[in-house]
């Protein structure tokens, strides 16, 4: 469960870079740091383990820096009268530069350190340390890059083994920072408190299966610290951002000021589609919706909603559009199209959803099968200056795109979603676990909102309305996507609450988009069926 607010996720480079601003152009000191880290966690556990005082603590600490947050959380403790006992994995004579201050520190205060050096004095200790009721992990930061081996990692396996709570400082050793793939054996850690900001494999699986709860330490670097870091820019999305998104509207506000939002979806037997997505525009606040779709889906779409409008189109004996028909899309005055659910496939098809990105002059949202039109010439999916374009793959659809299995794209989503972004000229929204909205300017948003519950027919379909909707009020590509993924993550979630993973349908989402939007906002607490 990730608990931090707005904030940069970093590599290993970046937080370096940002600790030496920090001690260099801004001039607090190296030790003042790693004081603020150590008493940071240790706030952080007392909040998470009450019964702290009742516990017996290891803090298994490294030589590194990673090691001297340890020791200021074994003095912190020690000073609020906690049972802590304290151990270093290498040699004491090895330890340096801050940490050395601090491993003194507690030798000062009658602390003894235990020095775990090699094999034999692990199979003296070991057994020692996983018999404490909870162990503080502090041998690895940020700075590991490459797998864990030999003695450490057996030190590793039988943490992991011990069977109590296991609480991380910054990484779970034997992470990298630099990447969202394990790469070796990691501690597997109950909470992982990190620093400053978080970390790539804090927030994307599959490392982040590993990293437990996630809370982030301000540990006193400024915010423009952060802001000002060159590199890939990652950024998580907040609660915090997205209700500062959300203007209340004026009293004298009507329909017009809301964006005309038009859909193209639906074919014989994918009528559904449409209405999923068309009602994901109205909850989302669109002024007005018009559905398009063949004519002879015309009236089932019509008959599972009364407030939005719907519009016949040519269409093929198959039920699906007709290429003529974009002519009439055309001139039908939209400020917002979103195009594709339940469209369906064939030369027709692909036909209509090329001119339409070709002449359409206004904002565009991509999804589904209006993808698919472009699976075999993707080098025709491109936007333009002056007209924002939103895709809006899953997987399958993406790797289809960029000619790659799905296996290597879930191995780098966001190398390959940025990649395609720049050099389409358009925004990606990449669904999925921790689904990444993806700029032309390569800025990269990861969702931190959703549920295995969303995993079901149709809930991609209102997302895409959802996107149009957001896309005519905000006026903005980047803030329309960001606003729409976090709000249809976030109505999923109590959508789960509400029905239960295993039973909710995309319908249930359309249901708690409002509830969503009024969480976010802070309007009101959202009650569930769990919760009454």
């Amino acid at each position: 469960m990730l608990q931090f607010e707005a904030m940069r996720i970093l590599n290993a480079d970046q937080m370096r870079e940002a600790d030496r601003r920090a001690i260099q152009d801004v001039g607090i000191a190296s030790l003042v740091l790693m004081e603020n880290a150590g008493r940071q966690v240790v706030a952080a556990i007392e909040s998470l383990y009450p019964d702290l005082a009742e516990r017996q603590i290891a803090i298994v600490c490294g030589k590194g820096n990673n090691g001297g947050d340890g020791f200021v959380v074994a003095r912190t403790m020690l000073q609020r009268g906690f049972d802590v006992s304290v151990f270093v994995i290498g040699r004491l004579s090895e330890v340096k530069g801050d940490a050395r201050t601090n491993l003194t520190i507690l030798g000062n205060i009658g602390q003894t350190v235990v020095e775990v050096a090699d094999e034999t004095a692990w199979e003296l200790h070991g057994a020692e340390i996983a018999g404490h009721d909870l162990i503080i992990d502090a041998i690895f930061g940020i700075g590991l890059s490459t797998p864990l081996a030999g003695f450490l990692e057996t030190v590793v396996a039988d943490i992991n083994e011990a069977g109590v709570p296991i609480v991380s400082i910054d990484l779970p050793s034997g992470m990298s920072a630099d990447s969202a793939d394990l790469i070796g054996d990691a501690i597997e850690a109950t909470v992982t408190v990190t620093l400053g900001a978080p970390k790539l494999p804090l927030v994307l699986p599959p490392a982040e299966m590993k990293a437990g709860e996630v809370v982030i330490a301000d540990i006193g670097i400024p915010s423009e610290v952060f802001e000002q870091l060159e590199g890939p820019r990652i950024d998580l999305m907040t609660r915090d951002q997205m209700r500062a998104l959300i203007q209340p509207r004026g009293l004298e506000a009507h329909k017009g000021d809301f964006g005309r939002v038009l859909v193209v979806a639906g074919s014989m037997g994918k009528s559904g589609a449409a209405v999923l997505c068309a009602q994901g525009a109205l909850r989302a606040g669109a002024g007005l919706v018009t559905v398009a779709s063949p004519r002879s889906c015309q009236p089932l779409i019509a008959a599972h909603g009364i407030e939005y409008m719907t519009e016949g189109l040519d269409e093929t004996a198959e039920g699906t559009i007709y290429y003529s028909a974009a002519d009439d899309v055309l001139d039908f005055g939209a400020d917002v199209i979103v195009a594709g659910p339940g469209l369906g496939r064939g030369e027709g098809v692909t036909t209509f959803v090329r001119e339409l990105l070709d002449k359409y002059e206004g904002p565009l949202v991509l999804d589904a099968d209006a993808l698919n039109a472009f699976a075999d010439e993707p080098a025709l999916l491109v936007g333009r200056e002056g007209r924002d374009v939103i895709i809006t793959p899953h997987p399958g659809e993406m790797a289809r795109l960029v000619g790659c299995t799905v296996e290597d794209l879930q191995a780098d989503r966001i190398g390959i979603a940025t990649d395609f972004a720049r050099r389409h000229k358009l925004y990606v929204v990449l669904k999925g676990y921790r689904t990444l909205v993806v700029t032309p300017e390569e800025r990269v948003y990861v969702n931190p909102t959703g549920c295995p519950g969303m995993a079901t027919g149709g809930t991609g379909d209102v997302l895409a309305g959802m996107l149009g909707a957001w896309l005519a009020q905000l006026l903005d590509a980047q803030a329309a996507c960001r606003l729409a993924v976090y709000l249809h993550g976030a109505a999923g979630e109590l959508a789960d609450a509400d029905n239960g993973e295993v039973s909710m349908t995309a319908g249930d989402l359309v249901d708690h988009i409002g509830d969503a939007i009024l969480e976010v906002t802070a309007r009101r607490r959202v009650a569930t069926k769990q919760s009454e």
